[in-house]
């Protein structure tokens, strides 16, 4: 280790749709050009969901090809912090990225949502994968990856998007496979696709809900379109194809949202996040009453100095965590009145966030490609684990990292 250490019919209308991703016949590889790595991305896709019966194409890749019992996200388990661990190898405490939102003494805020936070370098420590692979004077190419619109160490991907959440995602399929049109020297050795109508779906109505089961449907008849234009260009048993997710989702009724507000007086304590992991930074002389109010265990959440939380999480120790950082049990929230207001009353929303060691936050691991072994299956692994796997398919030497790739080797054929 290196330091840092139902739905019947809408399977068959997945399947059929799949056969209508058609393209002309692109450029293959030549047996000496190694092949290239596909790392796809669905966001909140639960290593469950797999045996809903409505993602034949994804099953048929976790069948044939390597799939892992689940994935640990890394803590919290939010969206930016995860993708970016998945192609840094390092957790949130080491890369920076702590939370969704975060505040930084010399920064100011960031939120995911804010286009000039995210493009900003400073934010994003360590060096992901395809500025490695950049450096290697080896090209790659990124849709929609957190980080990926920041020249990171002064290095962008050869190609990028500017993030457009209403991008279509059979649009997403065609970009990626364009990039992967192109003749073996100019194609890309790393491209990245991400998708995150499932999270909208799951956090919108709930993981069980019939819409989510819909949009798992729909999904589901994107990868069919990606594997048939692959095959359609003669790439189909010529990519590492790689799909993951960052976390899972748990439902939250409508009865475990609390105000935010009402977990310690403002005069004491102002708050930096919000929702399953909650951020407090006491009011200048108010630290004595701020932690008198929030530490310790409460009814549906808990709340620790940044410098005493849970070992196991690996967290707390950057300095844009805030000073008090609480827990929230899995299937409840803390949220502003405003957003409280909003809420349906019986309704029931999906959420994540939770401590990664909860069931509902394991994450999805799937692959199959020349580099892949037929049929095999994994134990349960970190998600840091990931990064050293994709150095090695590309074919670069990682950074130092938290991962271990001896948890994935299993999956890899033996090499001659």
């Amino acid at each position: 280790m290196l330091p840092f250490r139902s739905l019947a019919s809408a399977a068959l209308i997945s399947l059929a749709l799949a056969a209508c991703a058609t393209a002309p016949a692109g450029p293959q590889e030549s047996p000496q050009e190694p092949a290239p790595v596909l790392l796809v991305s669905i966001d909140s896709f639960r290593p469950d969901y797999l045996d809903r019966g409505v993602t034949p194409n994804l099953a048929r890749i976790a069948r044939e090809g390597v799939r892992a019992q689940w994935m640990n996200p890394s803590y919290p388990s939010l969206t930016f912090p995860n993708h970016y661990t998945l192609v840094t190898g390092l957790r949130p405490d080491h890369h920076g990225i702590v939370h969704n939102t975060m505040r930084d003494a010399a920064l100011g805020d960031f939120s995911n949502s804010n286009e000039t936070a995210v493009r900003e370098p400073r934010w994003w420590g360590g060096e992901p994968v395809w500025v490695t692979a950049e450096k290697a004077h080896l090209r790659t190419a990124t849709l929609f990856w957190p980080g990926s619109e920041a020249p990171i160490n002064g290095t962008w991907p050869t190609d990028w998007i500017k993030y457009d959440d209403a991008m279509p995602m059979t649009q997403r399929v065609d970009t990626v496979l364009g990039w992967l049109s192109r003749p073996a020297g100019e194609r890309p050795r790393l491209t990245t696709l991400y998708m995150g109508a499932l999270d909208h779906a799951a956090h919108d109505f709930g993981p069980d809900a019939p819409q989510t089961n819909a949009t798992l449907a729909e999904v589901d008849v994107a990868i069919g379109r990606l594997l048939h234009g692959l095959a359609a260009r003669g790439l189909r048993d010529r990519v590492n194809l790689v799909i993951v997710s960052d976390h899972g989702m748990a439902p939250v009724p409508y009865s475990h949202s609390l105000d935010i507000g009402a977990l310690v007086d403002p005069a004491d304590a102002a708050y930096v996040t919000t929702g399953e992991v909650l951020g407090f930074v006491p009011q200048p002389g108010h630290e004595t009453a701020a932690e008198a109010r929030l530490l310790g265990r409460h009814d549906h959440h808990e709340c620790w100095r940044k410098a005493e939380l849970p070992p196991r999480w690996h967290y707390g120790a950057n300095p844009r965590v805030p000073p008090i950082v609480c827990q929230m049990d899995v299937g409840w929230e803390a949220i502003t009145a405003q957003k409280l207001a909003r809420r349906a009353p019986g309704s029931t929303r999906g959420s994540h966030g939770y401590d990664p060691a909860d069931p509902s936050m394991r994450a999805l691991f799937i692959a199959q490609g020349p580099a892949f072994r037929r049929r095999q299956e994994l134990a349960p692994f970190d998600n840091v684990d990931v990064y050293p796997l994709l150095a090695r398919l590309i074919g670069i030497q990682p950074q130092p990292n938290d991962g271990d790739i001896g948890p994935v080797l299993p999956a890899l054929r033996r090499e001659d």
